[in-house]
């Protein structure tokens, strides 16, 4: 029976609206991979990466798709056929071998090329400019800028809808063309600490220390969020990356000491204390445990 008007429409009208939230959510370029556009030095490394990737995928792809076109087009039945089975097992070695080993081969390359960017991207050798510990807890942040000695506590967002919201975020201050190291850590549950306009994200974990570094190459005011599922209030985990030049980055710091928020807070509020194995990398960074 054919299928009613009503229900078809209402079918169309749903795929043409997951098809434009899909759209929607393309915030970058083709040419980038549709990836947010960069902000960092590393940041053209891993769209570099990223559009690589989905290249060779394709080509792959294109591949295998002509191939199963042309068995299904060349091996069709066919009017004079009569009807019988072709033979069902049949060894070719050559064959096996080849599609055996192009995927391995495809593999290795992925990895070499993934390994090679990721230890590029965590490097954490050169002597940064700022160190900013960053504290994830249920649901905020805390900022301790360690060189500078002061912090910054972060409370609950309120989203309630209205303009104004994103001025009471958590926010974090960042000179611009320098080295800042990110030193991560957990107050309670695994968190994820991500900026996308820095195209890079590492999750907090309790007990364990992480680090990465960035060089922000251009001014303005980003975004960031938890992207670790870390409780009922997940979502409302959020906060802002304010990148400013080395004079109002200063005033910041002055503001901060002007609040009285000298010293830093202490990392031994965490529900689990840092495993000894990485207690030097506080201790390195000049930390509070």
């Amino acid at each position: 029976m054919p299928r009613p008007r009503g229900r078809r429409a209402r079918f169309t009208a749903a795929i043409a609206g997951l098809s434009a939230l899909a759209l929607s959510g393309c915030a970058g370029q083709a040419s980038d991979g549709f990836l947010p556009r960069g902000a960092t030095q590393g940041a053209e490394r891993v769209t570099n990466l990223w559009v690589g990737s989905w290249i060779a995928a394709l080509a792959v792809g294109v591949l295998v798709w002509g191939l199963i076109i042309w068995c299904a087009v060349a091996y069709r039945r066919r009017r004079d056929d009569d009807g019988s089975l072709p033979v069902q097992l049949r060894y070719n070695v050559p064959v096996e071998i080849l599609y055996t080993v192009v995927p391995v081969l495809m593999v290795a390359v992925f990895f070499y090329y993934t390994q090679r960017d990721e230890s590029a991207l965590l490097d954490t050798s050169k002597k940064p400019d700022v160190v900013v510990n960053v504290i994830g807890k249920q649901w905020s942040w805390d900022f301790n800028y360690v060189n500078e000695q002061v912090y910054e506590a972060g409370t609950h967002a309120q989203l309630t809808g209205k303009p104004g919201v994103e001025q009471t975020l958590p926010t974090m201050y960042l000179p611009v063309n320098k080295r800042t190291e990110f030193v991560l850590t957990a107050r309670d549950v695994i968190h994820s600490f991500w900026v996308p306009a820095f195209l890079q994200k590492l999750d907090m974990i309790p007990g364990k220390v992480n680090r990465f570094q960035v060089v922000p190459t251009e001014t303005g005011t980003f975004q960031g969020k938890c992207a670790e599922l870390c409780g009922s209030y997940h979502s409302q985990m959020l906060f802002n990356v304010k990148v400013v030049d080395q004079a109002e980055y200063e005033q910041h710091i002055s503001e901060l000491k002007a609040r009285g928020n000298t010293g830093q807070l202490d990392n031994g509020l965490n529900r689990s204390g840092i495993m000894p194995q990485d207690a030097d990398k506080l201790k390195e960074a000049g930390i509070k445990q």
